[in-house]
């Protein structure tokens, strides 16, 4: 991968909002340049999605995450890929983790209550024959995620600069 692009991956991780002028002044290269290798990165699926981190305890959207610890039968000539495929279609899974360890997959579960979770454990994830235990662990509060910390102090990164 090019020097430009991991620059550009590294900037876009931080703010997605950042205008293509500003990127090129960041990379010292032109428009041109950072346009082009944005949309080589979005084409080859470098890129998926633009989106911000939002602390979602400060809005009125009721909503209930949970970790799920799933420990699964692979299956022949395919592993972990096509129970990881199925379960990643439920709209309750927003991410699925392969992982080593005491359990196979992780998954990131959101509903928005308790009882639509539960529901969705022991009638649709639990039921699948390959699956042969979970562990529901609930989110009762996030502190970061995705390098942003949610509450208490946050710094200025920048350099003080004095004359």
């Amino acid at each position: 991968m090019q020097n430009l692009q991991m620059e550009l991956l590294q900037i876009l991780q931080q703010d997605c909002r950042l205008p293509l002028e500003k990127l090129a002044v960041m990379t010292g290269t032109t428009i041109e340049n950072v346009a082009e290798a944005i949309t080589e990165m979005e084409k080859n699926r470098i890129i998926l999605r633009y989106s911000p981190v939002i602390n979602w305890d400060k809005t009125d959207r009721e909503r209930v995450e949970a970790m799920i610890e799933v420990r699964v039968t692979p299956q022949r000539d395919q592993g972990f890929d096509a129970i990881a495929q199925r379960i990643y279609r439920f709209d309750e899974v927003k991410s699925v983790y392969l992982m080593s360890g005491a359990y196979d997959l992780l998954l990131l579960v959101e509903s928005h209550t308790l009882k639509e979770l539960a529901f969705f454990v022991s009638t649709k994830l639990s039921t699948l024959e390959t699956v042969t235990g979970t562990a529901t662990h609930f989110v009762l509060k996030r502190y970061k995620s995705d390098g942003v910390v949610f509450e208490g102090e946050t710094k200025d990164k920048r350099l003080v600069v004095t004359a």
